[in-house]
């Protein structure tokens, strides 16, 4: 795995950070991305959270990458440097560390996200950056556009980090100016 990270870390970049996602990461299989030189992992649930936390804490930073409900952000707060999902004002709120805003690029009903036209109202949280899962493809090039269209609401803004790309995509969403690339399988398999 520690080929398979740096290989990752290489295709994207210095300036992209990768993060871990866990959200199928058993417990105790936490302890072979510390040793594979992973430093921040993203998990999805509040529950896996605290759980890893618990067992593996200092060995990682924390960010949370699901959907994030307003009565979990005591534990996010707690545990997390950074949120990469926030979209409720709920949430904000309660928010106590820095967040990127989920944009729902696409419009789609099955994702969560904030409408692009909705930005400037989160502005008065500690939002950092915007965030984006783009429609679900084969093909990586087809996240392109949607990557692209991301950067551009975020210089409108005057925000800086973007959160976009996964395992299927993550070197196009590096040329389009990701500053977080969220992996999972890809540092599992050959």
């Amino acid at each position: 795995m520690r080929a398979r990270f740096a290989r990752i870390q290489a295709e994207v970049g210095p300036g992209v950070t990768i993060v871990a996602a866990t959200k199928y990461v058993p417990l105790v299989e936490m302890a072979v991305l510390a040793a594979a030189g992973v430093t921040v992992v993203g998990e999805n649930r509040a529950q896996d959270l605290e759980a890893k936390h618990a067992e593996y804490g200092d060995a990682f930073r924390w960010h949370f990458i699901g959907h994030l409900q307003s009565n979990k952000v005591k534990v996010v707060n707690r545990i997390c440097e950074l949120v990469h999902s926030l979209d409720s004002d709920s949430a904000a709120r309660r928010l106590e560390i820095p967040a990127l805003l989920q944009v729902d690029l696409a419009g789609e009903s099955s994702k969560s996200g904030v409408d692009p036209g909705e930005i400037g109202d989160y502005l008065r949280y500690d939002v950092r950056g915007l965030a984006a899962m783009p429609p679900a493809a084969v093909d990586p090039e087809a996240s392109r556009p949607w990557f692209a269209r991301l950067r551009v609401l975020a210089a409108e803004h005057g925000l800086r980090e973007l959160s976009m790309g996964t395992t299927q995509d993550y070197r196009v969403a590096a040329e389009e100016g990701a500053t977080y690339v969220r992996v999972g399988s890809a540092l599992f398999r050959d």
